[in-house]
């Protein structure tokens, strides 16, 4: 009777074994056909991002003292991100993107506490032989060009074009953040180096067409030369009827292999101030090898209006030396400074590293 017992077992323990190998074959096939599947449809997803931080001592001109801080980004804003892409056929995808500024130095979401979470970009739509199309939260392409016509690029923290225009603390002249909410954006495809960029914001106001914040921008790149014109239109209602801002940028850079010369014009005007400003930019980026280059930048904006009777010109300046130690990793010390009408000199002396991936 025992070994009877003992026969069923081995038996049922056979079926057992049998049955489980051909369940893990048949999901390894699963497996397998879904990552077939996946590949011929032509679906791609990545992550990526970039992480910086910089030590310094921090004083702008209407500051009474400097600021020794640990800063985040520097150089650049740091962030992380996921892209994709499909490929629905006829050469046409589509993608999407969501990206989201962060603080190394503590580890917070965002660059501040009012960001939304896809704080950078926040966006679906459509790339093909007919350009891109997409909606939902962009970069603003005003910020974008700036940072292709100076050496310190994007930087909210060093660029004296980008911080007298677009950082509130140095007196920023143009309304709006650096990313826009609600907008449909539409890049055409390159020719022989020539594209242009039309954005325009949808304001979801109930009887009314809304905000209609509206940006239109050409570039071209090609044979050394970067040029750039933009020019947008910003409404608010900060208090009272609805007001206006308009913007508008030209600048251009150019690379004699031995340096390169950036140079740069912004204006802003408010119709219903009315104020207004002039800024003008230059800057130079010299390599003294392919992994080390010295940057210099220079900015002056010219406010007018009743409300600037005073405080009315501001001078930055910056001088920076980014050393490559890979092709993801750079490191850099800055000085800045930084001269408001009325006010003392602020000095700003920083170091900082910078990683992509």
């Amino acid at each position: 009777m025992k070994n009877a017992q003992r026969v069923m077992a081995r038996s049922l323990a056979r079926r057992v074994v049998g049955t489980l190998q051909v369940t893990a074959m048949f999901c390894s096939g699963l497996a397998l056909t879904s990552v077939d599947a996946h590949a011929d449809s032509g679906s791609q997803v990545q992550l990526y991002g970039l992480i910086g931080t910089y030590v310094g001592s921090v004083k702008r001109s209407d500051t009474p003292q400097s600021t020794v801080l640990m800063g985040s980004g520097g150089l650049t804003t740091s962030f992380w991100g996921i892209r994709g892409n499909e490929d629905l056929g006829g050469r046409v995808s589509a993608i999407f993107a969501l990206e989201s500024f962060f603080q190394p130095q503590n580890g917070a979401q965002g660059r501040n506490a009012t960001d939304p979470f896809w704080s950078r970009n926040a966006y679906v739509g459509f790339k093909g032989d007919f350009g891109q199309l997409t909606l939902g939260r962009h970069r603003n392409p005003t910020y974008t060009a700036e940072s292709l016509v100076n050496p310190f690029s994007s930087s909210v923290v060093f660029s004296p074009l980008v911080v007298q225009t677009f950082v509130a603390n140095y007196g920023g002249t143009i309304i709006g953040d650096t990313a826009w909410n609600n907008t449909a954006k539409y890049t055409t495809p390159d020719f022989k180096g020539f594209g242009a960029t039309v954005i325009y914001g949808l304001g979801g106001v109930a009887g009314s067409p809304g905000i209609g914040n509206l940006g239109i921008h050409l570039n071209y790149q090609g044979h050394g030369l970067t040029a750039v014109v933009s020019g947008q239109r910003v409404r608010y209602t900060a208090t009272g009827p609805v007001g206006a801002q308009y913007a508008y940028l030209a600048g251009a850079a150019y690379d004699f292999k031995v340096v390169t010369l950036y140079g740069a014009w912004a204006m802003t005007s408010d119709v219903s101030t009315p104020t207004g400003s002039h800024t003008y930019e230059a800057g130079l980026s010299i390599p003294f090898s392919p992994a080390d280059f010295l940057l210099a930048e220079w900015a002056r904006t010219q406010r007018s209006g009743p409300t600037h009777a005073t405080n009315s010109l501001r001078n930055t300046a910056a001088l920076g030396y980014d050393h490559l130690l890979s092709k993801r990793t750079d490191i850099y010390a800055i000085y800045s400074i930084d001269k408001l009408s009325d006010h003392p000199i602020g000095n700003t002396f920083a170091v900082g590293i910078r990683h992509t991936f």
